[in-house]
């Protein structure tokens, strides 16, 4: 149905948007204005029945949209972490970033889908121009944005059409929800995992290398051997998660070479144990200058002294890298003393 089906005496009354007198195009002025064109009416602005019909559509997507962000919600706190299922033709996916994904997509699309729809069927859809004018607030700037407003207002119909209004104001309100459920896809807090690492008492050094527990004979004097705690493996689910804070680094030092009083207090017959993790921003360090007993990060330089207590005379890190205090067990293995006493790697929020 259009509007020239209609009677003129039942549609709607209009304005003159026209601005200004159409003009002629001539050798003068070849661009002359040509004037709007005649404006269409659409069904819902003649048919009441035809605008209910819209109205309920974008209550519809504003409904589903909640629903959708009520599922995200579900899916997060439903499905395990570690549930794949086969989509085709994709594949294998997490069943939990599935869903979602799909919800979230679904309640954003519905809001945007029935926003556009609210839009090209119930708001006003006549062409307005307006002069340009200069770019401040006056008064009357003011008045006419104020104004325009609550024109704008007017035709929405929003405060006439309680239906779209709740049921809007309800899928707005419900999917910043989604973005509060996913800070918790952060992790649980670390607490003192962060303090803590598998070293203790009585584990034996293994070297990284050879996977075999390290004896002193087994370390020669200037060299560099990286080891990890007796029991963790490769193959292990949480191995990359522990070896980041375990891992070590050995140099055997002549003891009248050993600086700090601690160090060599920590050590046996010379034989030093440090963190390999730089306490700048974590990289692995590898590279022994064996002249200096100096050790250098290969990510920002940062160069630390196993001579002296492995302190920092150069670069960004914050502090000496942590020793693991060692000895020797009933076989002749090396074995740990006890945990580090402080946290391995850079500095973190909870540091003390």
């Amino acid at each position: 149905m259009s509007s020239q089906d209609i009677p003129e005496e039942n549609l709607p009354a209009e304005q003159d948007h026209a601005h200004g007198a159409v003009g002629i195009a001539d050798e003068e002025n070849p661009f002359a204005d040509p004037g709007l064109p005649p404006h269409e009416h659409r069904i819902q602005d003649i048919d009441e029945r035809a605008a209910r019909r819209s109205e309920r559509m974008v209550a519809l997507l504003f409904t589903v949209s909640m629903l959708a962000t009520i599922g995200f919600i579900v899916a997060y706190l439903v499905i395990p972490n570690d549930k794949s299922i086969f989509v085709f033709p994709i594949g294998h996916l997490s069943a939990m970033n599935f869903a979602l994904g799909l919800t979230l997509g679904v309640a954003l699309f519905c809001i945007g889908a029935g926003a556009v729809h609210w839009a090209r069927t119930l708001m006003s859809d006549v062409e307005v121009a307006d002069d340009r004018h200069p770019i401040e607030a006056s008064a009357e700037v003011r008045a006419k944005v104020h104004a325009d407003f609550r024109q704008g207002a007017k035709e929405s119909a929003i405060g006439r059409r309680k239906l779209i209004r709740t049921t809007m104001f309800g899928a707005l309100a419900l999917v910043p929800l989604s973005g509060v459920m996913l800070l918790g896809g952060l992790g649980p807090a670390p607490g003192t995992k962060l303090r803590h690492t598998m070293w203790a008492k009585g584990k034996r050094l293994v070297n990284m290398n050879t996977n075999q527990p390290l004896r002193p004979e087994d370390v020669a004097v200037g060299s560099l051997t990286f080891a990890k705690p007796d029991g963790l493996e490769e193959t292990d689910e949480e191995f990359q998660t522990e070896i980041a804070k375990a891992a070590l680094m050995i140099v055997r030092l002549q003891p009248g070479n050993i600086k700090d009083k601690r160090e060599l207090d920590w050590s046996h017959e010379g034989i030093v144990a440090f963190s390999k993790i730089c306490t700048h921003v974590g990289c692995p360090i590898s590279l022994y200058e064996q002249q200096t007993h100096h050790v250098l990060c290969p990510c920002h330089q940062s160069t630390f002294d196993l001579s002296d207590g492995a302190r920092v005379i150069f670069g960004p890190a914050g502090h000496a890298l942590p020793q693991l205090r060692i000895g020797v067990d009933s076989e002749g293995y090396l074995q740990a003393l006890g945990d580090f006493e402080e946290p391995v790697g850079p500095a973190f929020w909870e540091r003390g």
